[in-house]
């Protein structure tokens, strides 16, 4: 077995490796590649373990390199979970190894890798993020059922707001991206261009990633991109404009996309991210959610500290207070210059 940095011829063995290992995600597909080279201009390096032209293991990582951050690798950037993907132990030490030395000969100030479970090896970890699962019944009523009373009455009270859902692809991305920019914007995040959702579509195709938006009239009032890997669906990126949370339509969102994928085929949709106990992880968790650990180990040079790129650090609390202040369409301008250098 020897550990390579694979090129374009292959993709398909890469994918169809990805699509039986068990620890392999949508992320783990090689159209992320694509996504990040050509939008974002980043370099991509995807080291597989091989024995002849078969594949035991992958390990996708991603360098992140600005004058803002520094030199920065990831496993996986800007999207949920990443990390080596192998048949053994052993195969993903080697992996993790391999990815230490990549490191090292590219100058990078340290590499991120987002795994949803505890990896070998001397590679420190942060554990305060968490994966919230829903399991998705044949028929949407059993799901419904389940809820709680009040819960339910949360649902219909939205539902008499009159939002009305869509369910679709590149014909919703405007929609999609007016509600993104806003609800973004109101959190202080720096947004990604519009181009960059473009190409997720294109590169991963309607079989992969569909598109929700909930509407109140003409007006668009909460969206989400989704995404489809091995029987499972998977919360990409959200948005809520705050014209309508008061009128609950989270909740209509949460229960459509939910519906809908229960509908398709899927047994269990991922709710993204979450900070342990926080707010989100209340909200999902009216759901019927559990919580899955995710475990964000790093490859650090010796005695550095744990990286604190996250919205908790102090120092950037003050440009957090900034960009919430900023015109919408400004934010459409400025921002994917920015988004592009934070992992």
């Amino acid at each position: 077995m020897t550990i390579i940095e694979c090129d374009g011829s292959w993709r398909s063995r890469w994918d169809a490796y990805a699509a039986a290992c068990p620890h392999a995600s949508l992320y783990h597909l090689w159209a992320w590649n694509d996504v990040n080279r050509d939008v974002l201009g980043h370099r991509t390096i995807a080291l597989a373990a091989v024995e002849g032209d078969a594949i035991r293991g992958i390990f996708p990582i991603v360098q992140v390199k600005s004058r803002l951050f520094g030199n920065i690798g990831c496993s996986m950037p800007f999207v949920n979970f990443g990390g080596p993907a192998s048949d053994t132990p052993e195969i993903d030490e080697a992996l993790l190894a391999e990815g230490a030395r990549v490191t090292a000969r590219e100058g990078m100030d340290y590499v991120e890798i987002r795994s949803v479970r505890p990896l070998p090896g001397p590679y420190p970890s942060q554990q305060s993020k968490i994966s919230l699962t829903v399991d998705l019944p044949p028929e949407p009523e059993a799901m419904w059922t389940k809820f709680k009373s009040s819960h339910r009455q949360d649902i219909r009270k939205a539902e008499k707001e009159g939002f009305v859902a869509r369910h679709g692809g590149r014909e919703l991305l405007d929609d999609f991206y007016q509600v993104l920019s806003e609800s973004w914007r109101d959190l202080g995040t720096p947004i990604y261009s519009r181009r960059y959702f473009e190409r997720v579509l294109e590169a991963l195709g309607d079989t992969r990633v569909w598109i929700t938006v909930i509407y109140r009239g003409t007006e668009p009032a909460a969206a989400q991109m989704s995404g489809r890997f091995g029987g499972t669906a998977e919360g990409m990126w959200l948005g809520m404009r705050e014209a309508f949370r008061r009128q609950y339509v989270g909740y209509v969102l949460y229960w459509e996309i939910l519906k809908w994928a229960s509908e398709h085929g899927h047994r269990k949709y991922h709710l993204g991210r979450s900070s342990a106990d926080s707010g989100a992880e209340a909200f999902k968790k009216k759901w019927n959610a559990y919580a899955m650990q995710l475990y964000w180990h790093y490859v650090l040079k010796p005695g550095q500290p744990l990286p604190q790129l996250n919205v908790k650090n102090p120092k950037y609390q003050l440009a957090i207070h900034v960009w919430r202040e900023l015109p919408v369409r400004l934010t459409q301008t400025i921002g994917p210059m920015v988004a592009r250098c934070i992992p």
